[in-house]
């Protein structure tokens, strides 16, 4: 069985494609993604599928957040990946 086969695809596998993210303050994302990967430490805010808006600080890496959401108005990272 081939390493892909064994992985799955649950939101713990790992992730098997990306998307640039170009924050904005209402369009949702068009694809959830299962983490996000940060370029450059800053603040990230988001808001989630319930609707709850939180800004936080992160490091360059990886993230386990599945946003609706990431806001331009308070995000100051840069380099923001969605994984799939």
């Amino acid at each position: 069985m081939a390493a892909e086969e064994r992985t799955g695809d649950g939101l713990g596998a790992p992730a098997v494609d990306w998307f640039t993210i170009t924050p904005h303050d209402s369009n949702s994302l068009a694809i959830k993604p299962r983490a996000l990967y940060v370029s450059v430490a800053g603040d990230i805010s988001v808001i989630s599928t319930k609707g709850n808006t939180m800004t936080i600080t992160v490091t360059a890496g990886y993230h386990p957040l599945r946003p609706e959401i990431v806001k331009a108005t308070g995000t100051t990272a840069t380099g923001i990946y969605g994984l799939l």
